[in-house]
């Protein structure tokens, strides 16, 4: 027989519920793991965009790929939702937390306290509850995993999004305790994502300047990335080649600011 360097990666016989899935970064994601063989739930603030993302790429991949409406900050709603995927496919292998929006804030002293507790309900104690809901499934599940969209701005403060960033870098500490928690039974790792520049950001309050500055940052790849960059690191935690990763923040951002003493000649 053929030594298959592909075959670790395949997810057949998965199930995933992608939360925020309906665009950008969550679709790559959706559209990634059915495309690998997993059956896929999309959950979405919007619920006709979920739909329309399933139906996409459930004609891509001829997976079965399902939308349903959700507000991850509403534990009714979670709950609905995660009952809902395991009537439709059966169980529950594998949960991404890729829900997360911050805004800018110019002068941090000025965020009030309902902003930043608005953000940590969004970023971070959405995730607790969805891990929560999930967690009786996954425990009875092969290969388990949880893997959450962090940001880079998690890593290295921005004080211009100071209610976000406080938000991710809760989201990275907490997490790393769950995946202690959930040793040998549920594997928990988090991708600090770099500059992926989509409509969100000028929802964010990012103006055409700000953007394309971000679209050609000084790392060492020398550019921004793509959903799909980060859909593949999504892919190999997720999947069986990711099994002996857990408790991980995995930064895929380009790599850091290029740094030179001498001046370029």
């Amino acid at each position: 027989m053929s030594f298959d360097p592909f075959s670790q990666f395949r997810m057949t016989d998965h199930v995933a519920l992608v939360t925020g899935g309906a665009q950008n970064i969550g679709e790559a994601i959706a559209r990634t793991f059915a495309a690998a063989g997993a059956k896929v739930m999309i959950a979405d603030l919007n619920g006709d965009k979920a739909d329309a993302a399933a139906r996409r790429i459930a004609d891509e991949t001829r997976q079965q790929v399902r939308g349903v409406q959700c507000d991850v900050t509403n534990e009714a709603q979670v709950k609905a939702c995660v009952s809902e995927t395991v009537a439709a496919f059966g169980g529950l292998t594998t949960l991404v937390n890729n829900v997360g929006w911050g805004e800018v804030n110019p002068d941090p002293l000025a965020v009030t306290n309902d902003q930043m507790i608005a953000s940590y309900k969004l970023n971070t104690l959405s995730t607790l509850r969805m891990v929560e809901t999930c967690a009786p499934y996954l425990k009875e599940a092969n290969n388990a995993s949880i893997t959450n969209s962090g940001s880079m701005v998690g890593i290295l403060p921005a004080f211009d999004f100071i209610a976000y960033s406080s938000a991710k870098a809760a989201l990275n500490h907490m997490m790393t305790g769950l995946a202690h928690a959930f040793a040998k039974q549920i594997r928990v790792n988090t991708v600090v994502i770099g500059t992926v520049v989509t409509e969100g950001y000028a929802a964010a309050g990012l103006d055409a300047k700000a953007q394309e500055r971000l679209m050609n940052p000084d790392n060492l790849t020398g550019r921004s990335g793509s959903p799909q960059d980060v859909a593949n690191a999504f892919l190999w935690l997720a999947s069986p080649a990711g099994g002996w990763v857990s408790g991980q923040i995995l930064q895929v951002a380009g790599g850091p600011k290029r740094v030179r003493l001498m001046p370029e000649e």
